[in-house]
């Protein structure tokens, strides 16, 4: 028999170089569950990825801070309080590129995976992720 919750008092730190902590609470690194993840995210000040075109819906509440969206070329500002959806297949860039923190929380169906997300490098070709070692 299943259990009936899950409490998770331990979520998967997702190691990073860019000073962004990623806490996985549920998803394929911290529960090996593919059909959602659950991500507590604080980004630091001036940070940004590269652009991608997931495979996956990408939902994000924004708890503390802003954050700017470049959805297929169309800027959205969201503020704590806020949320929106991202469909799958639609090229978008997450960034913080103001001077507070930016407290978030991103939830994807499926799962997050490196190789679902279709990042961009520099040069416009393919890239695991924005920094290899947050792949998870």
């Amino acid at each position: 028999m299943t259990d009936r919750f899950v409490k998770q008092t331990d979520p998967f730190i997702v190691p990073t170089t860019d000073g962004k902590r990623i806490a996985e609470h549920f998803g394929r690194a911290s529960t090996g569950d593919s059909a959602l993840s659950i991500a507590h995210m604080i980004a630091p000040p001036f940070w940004s990825e590269p652009e991608q075109r997931p495979e996956f819906d990408e939902y994000t509440l924004v708890v503390r801070g802003r954050k700017r969206v470049l959805v297929d070329g169309k800027e959205v500002l969201l503020e704590a309080g806020q949320s929106m959806l991202v469909r799958r297949n639609v090229p978008v860039q997450y960034s913080n590129p103001f001077p507070g923190e930016l407290e978030y929380v991103s939830i994807c169906l499926p799962a997050f995976a490196p190789e679902l997300a279709h990042r961009q490098t520099e040069g416009g070709t393919r890239a695991q992720g924005p920094n290899t070692d947050r792949d998870y």
